[in-house]
């Protein structure tokens, strides 16, 4: 089971940083993705670390702004968010899929709960 959190409000040019933790399993074998998705919008993808740690996407709309690590230790994975926007106002969600990433969010088996990010301006 998959959890996001680390949402609040924030100013912004402010920074969050998101978690996605999984209880009852490892998340070594797991490429994660951080999606979001804004009232009124369709989810997008946000971007996503595989097994081995590569980052394998990212969306012109967080480079230099985001950035993904993850800690197979700590059985999670992180979103490090700078620079924020009011547009990146959403709900986060982390998913899970083996080994690699997708672009295509259908093919990710496990999704968390999300969290909500709000970005004031």
């Amino acid at each position: 089971q998959l959890q996001a959190s680390g949402g609040g409000l924030v100013q912004a040019g402010g920074s969050l940083r998101l978690s996605c933790e999984a209880s009852g399993g490892t998340l070594d074998y797991y490429a994660i993705g951080w999606f979001r998705q804004a009232p009124g919008k369709e989810r997008e993808g946000v971007s996503c670390i595989s097994m081995r740690g590569n980052t394998a996407y990212s969306p012109n709309f967080v480079k230099g702004r985001f950035t993904i690590s993850r800690d197979n230790a700590k059985n999670t994975v992180y979103l490090q968010m700078n620079r924020l926007k009011p547009e990146d106002t959403a709900v986060y969600y982390c998913a899970a899929r083996n080994y690699y990433c997708s672009t295509v969010q259908r093919d990710y088996n496990y999704w968390g709960r999300g969290t909500l990010v709000t970005v004031s301006s």
